[in-house]
């Protein structure tokens, strides 16, 4: 199979419309490698940007942008990649993402909002943009939702759904390759449950000092009990990606 972007999409049976340039920087077997694992099985794949001290966010929330443009460039080739894309309701309502493959040839993904409370404002980006078809994960309808949008009511009364639910509920979709896009607390919920195959971490060359971490997990007593796993890394730009082989 050849190494360029339209073979890859082709492969995994997507349009992705005029050849992207041939960049020597660009870590084609990665994504040729990630193309055949996608066909093997559902795959999950979570993608965090980070600082070199584990931050995704200042204090305040602030992001844009940790990571360089490669970086980002990355990011969509994963949505170019992906059926379905998830973000958490604080990733939608803070950064309000188009979750969209505007800067790769590539299909969007169908977004995936996990929003039991109904944060997300009306007027962002994923509820008012029709690009791609929008599923709200929520405790309730909304008969005034726009065309592109769909309500899935499998939240629990306690304002969460369970990460193996949701995935079950896509897969019923034909939505067999899932990236999880963030935030902090929705990819742990996903790798603490076990249900991360593989997880790209993007590093910048940079400090943020007090801020939000990228990964939120349990606890554990001795270095014995940490998860170990095969990793490769990849220069993006400035940045440094961790491909994590969690399963």
């Amino acid at each position: 199979m050849s190494d360029t972007w339209s073979g890859i999409l082709a492969l995994l049976g997507k349009n992705g419309g005029p050849e992207e340039a041939g960049a020597p920087d660009i870590p084609w077997p990665l994504y040729r490698e990630l193309a055949r694992d996608c066909l093997d099985r559902p795959l999950v794949i979570a993608q965090i940007g980070q600082s070199l001290d584990g931050r995704i966010a200042t204090a305040s929330g602030h992001s844009h942008y940790i990571n360089g443009p490669e970086s980002l460039d990355h990011l969509h080739r994963l949505r170019a990649m992906a059926d379905a894309v998830i973000v958490g309701a604080s990733t939608a309502s803070l950064d309000n993402p188009r979750l969209t493959t505007r800067r790769v040839p590539g299909p969007n993904p169908v977004r995936v909002v996990i929003d039991p409370n109904r944060r997300v404002p009306p007027a962002h980006a994923l509820l008012t943009e029709p690009e791609a078809e929008t599923l709200l994960i929520s405790r309730r309808d909304d008969p005034d939702l726009p065309p592109h949008c769909t309500v899935l009511a499998m939240a629990e009364s306690t304002g969460h759904a369970a990460p193996g639910a949701i995935l079950d509920e896509l897969r019923a979709r034909r939505l067999r390759t899932v990236l999880i896009e963030g935030g902090s607390e929705t990819i742990s919920r996903f790798l603490t449950a076990g249900l991360i195959d593989r997880l790209h971490v993007a590093v910048a060359p940079m400090l943020i000092g007090s801020g939000r971490p990228g990964l939120v997990l349990p606890e554990i007593e001795t270095l014995a009990e940490a998860r170990r796993f095969e990793s490769r890394s990849y220069a993006l730009g400035a940045d440094t990606l961790f491909d994590c082989r969690l399963s």
